[in-house]
């Protein structure tokens, strides 16, 4: 597939080396430029592009930028993508660590992922947010394997989340559906299954014990 991959840090660098690793044509934009991605470049075979351009023609976009970073991305950043895109959203609030306080999450109860489809205009995936970077590196396991780790899975769109959850699959990991994004807050940080290294009936489980209650290193001061 042709994959777009919006930001370069721990977690987009990783799903950079491995998605090239499975031969699909990766082009990665973070927020410093083209010119600052050449040893990911060399070292993947990934192209470096704007972030205008990171969607282009794209199936699957991920955007895995900080949460206060959403607002600026360009408008229109997906009005050049595959017909039926899926976007995965990796992101998390980390409001006194990070992000600030974000209204829409603080004051309407919006879900994290909630907040950034608002952001962006486009339907979202909420994947890879509890999932160690590392762990996409080394992991990853072949189906059946008793050791092979699961990620929970949200989304409205039943079809961009298939999309995601094969992907996801395809790299080596179980997923199981967490259920749309207004019940996404189950895998949010602080939940029992953020950063949970488990098969996927452990994961399921963790999702069901989740408390829609931030902890309160996870809210605003």
């Amino acid at each position: 597939m042709k994959i777009g991959i919006i930001g370069a840090g721990n977690i987009g660098g990783n799903l950079t080396r491995r998605l090239t690793a499975l031969g699909h044509d990766v082009s990665v934009a973070n927020s410093r430029g083209p010119h600052t991605l050449g040893e990911l470049a060399e070292e993947t075979g990934a192209t470096p592009v704007r972030v205008e351009e990171a969607a282009r023609g794209a199936e699957v976009v991920v955007v895995t930028v900080p949460l206060k970073a959403v607002p600026d991305l360009p408008s229109g950043l997906f009005d050049e993508a595959a017909e039926g895109v899926a976007v995965i959203d990796t992101g998390n609030y980390y409001p006194q660590q990070r992000d600030g306080r974000i209204a829409g999450i603080e004051d309407e109860g919006l879900t994290e992922s909630g907040w950034t489809q608002r952001q962006i205009g486009h339907p979202v995936v909420k994947a890879f947010n509890g999932t160690y970077a590392q762990d996409i590196l080394d992991r990853h396991r072949p189906a059946g394997d008793p050791d092979r780790m699961a990620l929970p899975v949200a989304g409205d769109d039943e079809a961009a989340k298939r999309k995601v959850r094969d992907l996801i699959e395809e790299l080596g990991f179980d997923t199981v559906d967490a259920g749309g994004i207004d019940d996404s807050w189950r895998q949010q940080p602080g939940t029992p299954v953020y950063g949970l290294r488990a098969g996927a009936e452990a994961v399921a489980e963790a999702l069901a014990k989740a408390s829609p209650e931030r902890t309160p290193e996870f809210r605003a001061r």
